[in-house]
């Protein structure tokens, strides 16, 4: 393998901005794949995320698209993703990689408006980095033309084929010249994928890169046993987090998307600065997260696996396993987000006594024990009550929320009591004094209890004979 940029045949332009954003020296796939992309060759690549698979067409595109210009509607290149985090991630990558170009790059992803893509696409792009939904919409509404399409790229092919994405890459692909050169990277080769790469690719050369199964030395990695009940693995997450050294930031990884808001919103209620990030977000809001993370404005990130794959933040320090991840792989993805680039970092996970069978797969996968660890929490502390939060914000009749206004008085019982009727029904009765059951006329023993008198014609009801 290369042991630099310069001896894989890229540009000078490509490999001064390589340079400055302080990469030396290629991964195993991009040394491996620029060679045969710069060369026009159709790839099967498979490689998983974090490996570099990115720069291994991003860098080759780069040097290719230096000669020709883009002309209105007709891109010279198309990259389908199948998230608009993953699709945002390689626009990235051509801003970085590509400053010293002067080339058009539009993104046509969901939750951001057509007329801004559209002012981008009637310019002329050079690249068109789209999720498959939204760029079909914009060719139903004629706002783009495929005829011009010199290189396409299927990333995370797997990854389609789980989102339901297959037929509309069928579709696109009919629409292309049937001359282009087909780039097509995918962590796994199920039998659907393969026929895609049987029907739409020609002579394809097969980079493959060794499944990454051990993780990096520099990340201290410990586990801490929790039970089973939600709010006593917020209790251990909570007490982690504030015992934590040397945290400036962390991502929170949970297994469900229902479970990152339910745990960003119950570290926000105890002070936390946190954000989430999971699929039913709209765009803006997602990209407004992100970017508040990556400056840190944001400590703490609550995402699942979907959400935050692709994504490329450089300095974490601790990484949070709230849920042990059902995919062993899935370990190795989430704690390699710290302790990158030489940088020291932490991953502590939550074990619930169900989770040995995939700890299990874990410890198999990397072939190390991971040690255990003390929870730095003796007992569930309970969630903050409406009394600690502050005043709840009461909605008015328009169904805004009103800042500052008292909540409802909770209903109260004859008696005054303002507890909840579940938790008066827990309570046992008092078993009635002797004396006193005596007084009354009643048995002892009496279902009425001794909670207050016995009003006297329910005494009549109850001596009267049957």
């Amino acid at each position: 393998m290369t042991e630099d940029f310069s001896g894989l045949g890229l540009s000078s332009k490509v490999t001064d901005a390589v340079a400055a954003a302080g990469y030396t020296k290629p991964t195993d796939i991009q040394a491996k794949a620029i060679p045969h992309v710069l060369d026009k060759k159709d790839i099967i690549g498979i490689a998983q995320t974090g490996t570099g698979k990115t720069a291994s067409f991003v860098l080759p595109m780069l040097t290719r698209l230096e000669s020709g210009r883009a002309r209105a509607r007709m891109p010279r290149t198309l990259i389908l993703e199948p998230t608009r985090e993953l699709a945002a991630q390689v626009h990235e990558n051509f801003e970085k990689y590509g400053k010293n170009h002067r080339l058009s790059v539009a993104l046509l992803i969901g939750g951001v408006s057509f007329e801004d893509q559209n002012k981008i696409l009637d310019r002329g792009a050079d690249v068109l980095i789209a999720t498959p939904g939204r760029m079909l919409d914009q060719f139903e509404r004629g706002r783009i033309l495929l005829t011009g399409v010199e290189i396409l790229v299927i990333d995370e092919a797997d990854r389609m084929l789980d989102m339901g994405f297959v037929p509309d890459i069928e579709r696109i692909c009919g629409l292309l010249p049937p001359r282009r050169q087909t780039l097509f990277f995918s962590a796994t080769m199920p039998p659907e994928i393969e026929k895609l790469t049987k029907r739409f690719l020609r002579d394809p050369v097969k980079i493959e890169v060794a499944r990454q199964s051990s993780t990096a030395e520099t990340i201290t990695q410990k586990l801490i046993k929790v039970g089973s009940k939600p709010e006593e693995k917020r209790a251990a997450l909570r007490d982690q987090i504030r015992a934590a050294e040397n945290l400036t930031n962390a991502i929170i990884f949970c297994n469900r998307k229902r479970d990152v808001a339910t745990l960003a919103r119950s570290l926000e209620r105890h002070g936390f600065s946190v954000g989430a990030l999971h699929g039913d977000m709209d765009q803006k809001s997602r990209m407004e997260t992100l970017d508040a993370f990556k400056t840190n404005k944001l400590t703490l990130l609550v995402a699942s696996d979907v959400a935050a794959r692709g994504l490329d933040i450089p300095a974490v320090s601790h990484v949070f396993n709230f849920d042990v991840p059902v995919h062993a792989e899935d370990y190795i993805h989430r704690i390699g987000r710290t302790g990158r680039a030489g940088r020291s970092g932490a991953a502590f996970t939550l074990v619930a006594p169900a989770d040995s069978k995939h700890l299990d797969a874990i410890v198999k996968l990397i072939q190390r024990d991971i040690p255990w660890t003390e929870s730095a929490t003796a007992a569930p502390a309970e969630e903050p009550s409406e009394e600690r939060r502050g005043p709840r914000r009461r909605k008015s009749d328009d169904g805004k929320a009103e800042a500052g206004k008292p909540a409802r008085p909770a209903r109260t019982s004859r008696r005054g009591d303002t507890r909840k009727d579940d938790e008066r029904r827990e309570e046992p009765r008092r078993k009635p004094d002797p004396r006193e059951a005596a007084a009354l006329g009643i048995d002892e023993n009496s279902p009425f209890g001794a909670d207050g008198p016995v009003p006297a014609f329910l005494l009549r009801e109850v001596s009267r004979p049957r």
